[in-house]
């Protein structure tokens, strides 16, 4: 069992659950309040077949902070993209997220059947999940969110590219062209870096939109899982 808190939309009742989503919240944030945005800019943000859940990232130091204490899903040394990543915080995740992937499993939904992605530092939770943790999943989404230049994504996928029965998610990668933490830029070469290492998907730049949510890109999000998750 996972030892993160989440937040699950319910399914309705009488209805079997054939799939699951899970939305990763950004640094700072918590499941709790990634679904009030996600209710606020979308009315109607649900499926009838599948699960969503929004977890909340683990309370810790976080070093951008200067080492204040907040959910976060790993440390990292700086919010810039030429900084190496900090791998034992991510391995520290990287159990509990394997752990919730499989608690789905183990309830009967298939690894084919679940989607993960997140805002900001979320959606790069999502980018370790699909990529290197789980390349089985059936699709990924990233709002507003990022790799480091020399990611251990990038190398993984690297190494395992020619190998036989290798397949990974397809992205759905959404960014604003007014984004003053994560800079448009960092996201556009992000996904052509994936795409380079055989990461199929799509790229949707939104103008005027900052670091944040909004109703079209969760529009977006929507119909990506829509087609990635049909009705079964």
């Amino acid at each position: 069992m996972s030892r993160i808190p989440a937040v699950h939309l319910k399914m309705p009742s009488g209805v079997n659950q054939t799939g699951t989503v899970i939305f990763f919240h950004g640094s700072g944030g918590t499941g709790d309040l990634m679904k009030q945005w996600v209710d606020l800019m979308v009315k109607n943000f649900s499926f009838s077949q599948i699960k969503i859940i929004y977890p909340t990232a683990p309370l810790q130091p976080y070093t951008p902070a200067a080492g204040e204490m907040r959910n976060v899903w790993f440390d990292r040394i700086d919010i810039n993209q030429k900084v190496p990543e900090n791998l034992s915080s991510l391995a520290q995740i990287e159990t509990e997220v394997k752990n919730l992937i499989n608690t789905e499993v183990s309830s009967g939904i298939p690894v084919n059947r679940i989607i993960v992605g997140g805002f900001s530092m979320g959606g790069a939770l999502a980018l370790h999940t699909a990529y290197r943790w789980e390349p089985n999943l059936a699709a990924a989404f990233a709002f507003s969110s990022f790799l480091n230049d020399n990611s251990i994504v990038y190398k993984q996928l690297k190494d395992s590219e020619g190998k036989v029965h290798i397949s990974v998610p397809p992205l759905l990668h959404i960014h604003g062209n007014s984004d003053d933490l994560v800079d448009l830029s960092w996201g556009k070469t992000t996904f052509e870096h994936l795409k380079t290492l055989g990461v199929q998907g799509e790229f949707h730049t939104i103008h005027r939109l900052g670091h944040s949510i909004n109703r079209t890109g969760l529009n977006l999000i929507y119909s990506w899982i829509q087609k990635h998750l049909p009705e079964i």
